[in-house]
């Protein structure tokens, strides 16, 4: 038993005490809200069945245990069947005046490494989004150049060698498309921020897919309507969901599901490449029942020019992860077969409108 429950209570960490069988015999809310499971469900439960940690830890716990130590393990992906996996340091200790209690201590890692391998990045990518955009421009003129011969030979044709020319057209209006794409890509204004509700935006996005590209798919809404509205851009934010929308259809066969889920994580804080720390407690979940991503381009799937579909241009998520960038928010993935999770984090918008100023 905890002797000071509102020190329990506000321990800014998710933590969990363990019995001597490895049951959670109580839980903070701060591990509830992480692990977004109650903690009615969580408490005479089995620790490792409702903690989902990417590493062999029962042995090294169980050392743990014996010796009455403690344990660190650091850079680990932790979830539960009710969230995405994200990196976490995590402390086991034994409880003072218990023979077998041990105290569980998960800190979600401020995701700096990322920020600082993108840093690094960006000279290289805007160097090659500056080729393709120069390429881009001086391809597009020779290609209605092609186009137009094309459709001007087809009217002296027979019907047979007709299909050449149309294959001709039709292969340059698709090349003339990924060449707007890296133009769009390249030209983006700066974002208009501002106060947005995000289950209008996302309304928005499903209600414009669900007559789309995401015909074919069934939707599942879970929504906590309690959240406040975010700091973004309405139009750029709506963008961004409509791709994340897009790809989990690409990804699913018909009468698959997408799952649409926004919850609030206080956890959640980025490093950002300045030194400072951004809270980012507003989620978006866009989940999919598709194949997962290719082991080989998981890690790097927001970089130009890397797509797990046929025929991709790789600008899609790329494109994502730029817009949500540039007004402050953060994107990640998690994909297993038969489940694929991007994740949208957002900040809180002000409540004062004076500290909107200069946001432009």
């Amino acid at each position: 038993m905890i002797a000071d429950t509102a020190l329990w209570s506000s321990l800014p960490v998710p933590a969990l005490l363990l019995d001597g069988d490895d049951r959670i015999t109580a839980s903070n809310s701060a591990a509830e809200t992480f692990l977004n499971l109650s903690a009615k469900s969580l408490e005479g439960a089995n620790v490792w069945d409702k903690v989902m940690v990417d590493a062999p830890l029962e042995n090294a716990f169980a050392r743990t245990r014996r010796n009455r130590t403690s344990l660190f393990v650091n850079d680990v992906d932790v979830g539960s069947g009710m969230r995405a996996p994200m990196q976490c340091n995590i402390q086991f200790s034994p409880l003072m005046g218990s023979e077998d209690a041990m105290i569980m201590m998960i800190s979600p890692r401020e995701i700096a490494t990322r920020l600082v391998q993108k840093d690094k990045s960006d000279k290289a990518a805007k160097s090659a989004i500056g080729m393709a955009e120069m390429l881009a421009h001086e391809i597009k003129n020779p290609l209605a150049g092609i186009t137009g011969a094309a459709q001007l030979l087809s009217m002296s044709l027979s019907p047979e060698d007709q299909e050449l020319t149309d294959l001709i057209v039709a292969e340059s209006k698709r090349i003339v498309k990924l060449l707007e794409q890296v133009e769009q890509f390249g030209n983006l204004r700066p974002p208009k921020l501002s106060p947005v509700n995000i289950h209008d935006v996302l309304d928005r996005a499903k209600k414009s897919a669900a007559v789309g590209v995401a015909a074919h798919m069934r939707f599942q809404e879970d929504y906590d309507p309690s959240l406040p509205q975010t700091l973004a851009d309405s139009d750029q934010l709506l963008q961004v969901l409509l791709n994340l929308i897009k790809n989990a259809a690409q990804a699913g066969e018909a009468g698959g599901k997408i799952a649409l889920r926004t919850f609030y994580d206080p956890s959640l804080r980025i490093a950002m490449p300045d030194g400072s720390q951004a809270r980012l407690p507003l989620q978006i979940e866009i989940i999919d029942d598709g194949p997962g991503l290719p082991k080989d381009i998981a890690q790097d799937v927001f970089e130009p020019f890397v797509s797990g579909h046929e025929n991709g241009t790789g600008l899609g998520l790329a494109l994502v992860s730029k817009l949500l960038g540039e007004q402050g928010g953060w994107i990640s993935v998690d994909s297993v077969p038969g489940r694929t999770v991007f994740r949208v984090s957002l900040p809180v918008a002000p409540k004062s409108p004076e500290s909107l100023g200069g946001q432009s």
